[in-house]
């Protein structure tokens, strides 16, 4: 073989790794998933004790259905810290000792559809209303918003087991990363297996605080869950089940909802 007859093969052999180079290029292009889309509409409550799991499902609602996580918690301290009028307005009473309004909690979510970007599609709300009260403002904001909620969905898991749960809580602070000292526990004992830092236990992650807010949580939203019963939204998901179970409930609820 010449030097040219050479020179042509290994020409020819360039432009057929090249053609197969695009063609496993458009297969793979193909194969990927097609980015998410949002949900027409999906305005919903996660309702449920502590521990029972609204702090995992939330997320993958938002991350899956494109919308955005209401945590009241979280919104009314982040209002707090970058000193909004509501802010303000919400840290004088909190430091008289006294408990933030029910007008200044719906304005805060009221300020999130308004503003935030995600929100556009709607939202998962967790954290609010925990009265009837703040079940009906929250209804009149939305009404006079002309929109509406599609679902509320609880998750029920007895006392007990809740108990047994979050006493056995471990928590990486800086990450927020959790363990349980029976169901996941560390590789090493109150060490976070990322980063070698140690673990804590939260002060109130005890059974007579936890019982105390169990009681709480069951006396105030006991009459929300029948308020919302009596308007067809309410949903029922085992919570005692494993996340991913209890995530394809809650995906069936939606299902159900937007046909």
């Amino acid at each position: 073989m010449t030097v040219s007859d050479e020179l042509e093969y290994l020409k020819t052999l360039v432009k057929q790794l090249n053609d197969k180079i695009h063609t496993l290029e458009d297969k793979a292009k193909n194969a990927v998933a097609p980015p998410k889309t949002p949900a027409q509409q999906l305005r919903t409550i996660l309702i449920g004790p502590p521990g029972a799991g609204k702090g995992t499902q939330a997320p993958r609602i938002r991350d899956e259905f494109c919308v955005c996580h209401l945590a009241t918690g979280d919104m009314l301290r982040e209002q707090v810290q970058q000193k909004t009028p509501l802010g303000v307005e919400a840290k004088k009473i909190m430091d008289a000792g006294g408990l933030v309004s029910d007008d200044i909690m719906v304005n805060i979510i009221k300020d999130q559809l308004e503003n935030n970007k995600s929100c556009k599609n709607g939202f998962v709300l967790d954290g609010f209303p925990r009265t009837v009260p703040q079940a009906e403002k929250l209804d009149a904001m939305l009404t006079a918003r002309k929109e509406k909620l599609d679902s509320v969905v609880e998750l029920e898991i007895p006392d007990q087991l809740l108990i047994s749960r979050i006493t056995g809580r471990l928590i990486h602070p800086s990450s927020g990363r959790t363990y349980h000292r029976e169901f996941h526990p560390p590789k090493k004992a109150m060490t976070d297996d990322v980063t070698g830092e140690p673990l804590i236990q939260r002060s109130d992650d005890n059974v007579e605080t936890l019982t105390k807010r169990l009681k709480s949580f069951h006396t105030q939203t006991g009459p929300v869950v029948n308020y919302y019963k009596a308007k067809g939204l309410w949903h029922r998901v085992d919570a005692t089940q494993a996340p991913a179970v209890v995530w394809d409930n809650l995906r069936s609820v939606f299902a159900a909802k937007s046909k």
